[in-house]
């Protein structure tokens, strides 16, 4: 499967309930699945777990429009969620969000953050990078759905951060929080951080005496 070529088969499913999402998992090795938005009804689906756990190795799966054959009928859709078992590798259930040519969509996007052995803070400064944010909350229409957002780290020095202002996204692509409009929206993305020993050393470096000028002044009165 390539990177941009993502198909899963399913069935529709009719036998719903916990129990019976109980049973697809246990007896068939498949997981419940739904589709749902446009103009039609959501559809409980059915697909093989080994189909979906391969395609979610591929990060390019979770940002790519994906293609879902239900009975023989072709559906584009994009991944919304995704439940996993909390202790053992196994996917639990599956949201899918059809897609229209002439609509956009909502989708996070990880970000690839390119020269981070390069980065002037690091490089030369000694310091850490510090990730907030893996992933970027976009707006696009399906034709311009960017596999992921790089971000250069090179030029940033000690204590600089990159914000998502500072990213130039693709062509008929638009940040969900810059689209808010506020300051607080202009979320950090990375941030070089200092050496820990400079950090450490600031923290406890001793506070200059405040009374020394008193007892100076103290001590020339009683001279005279």
């Amino acid at each position: 499967m390539s990177a941009k070529e993502f198909e899963l088969n399913c069935t529709v499913r009719t036998d719903l309930g916990k129990g019976a999402s109980r049973r697809l998992r246990r007896l068939d090795n498949n997981i419940p699945a739904v589709l749902y938005g446009g103009s039609e009804d959501p559809v409980s689906l059915t697909i093989a777990h080994k189909d979906i756990i391969k395609a979610t190795e591929n990060e390019a799966f979770f940002s790519h429009i994906i293609t879902l054959n239900v009975d023989k009928k072709k559906q584009k859709a994009v991944i919304k969620a995704l439940q996993r078992h909390p202790a053992k590798p196994f996917i639990m259930h599956a949201d899918f969000q059809r897609v229209s040519d002439n609509e956009e969509i909502t989708v996070n996007v990880p970000i690839h953050f390119l020269n981070e052995d390069k980065c002037v803070g690091v490089k030369l400064g000694g310091g850490s990078i510090l990730k907030t944010l893996n992933e970027i909350e976009i707006v696009c229409f399906p034709k311009d759905l960017p596999e992921y957002i790089e971000v250069d780290m090179i030029e940033l020095d000690i204590g600089e951060a990159v914000h998502l202002s500072d990213i130039a996204l693709p062509e008929g692509v638009t940040s969900v929080a810059l689209s808010h409009g506020d300051e607080d929206s202009d979320l950090s993305v990375a941030t070089v951080q200092a050496p820990r020993a400079e950090v450490a050393e600031e923290e406890g470096a001793p506070e200059a005496p405040a009374n020394d000028t008193d007892d100076a002044e103290d001590d020339s009165e009683k001279e005279d």
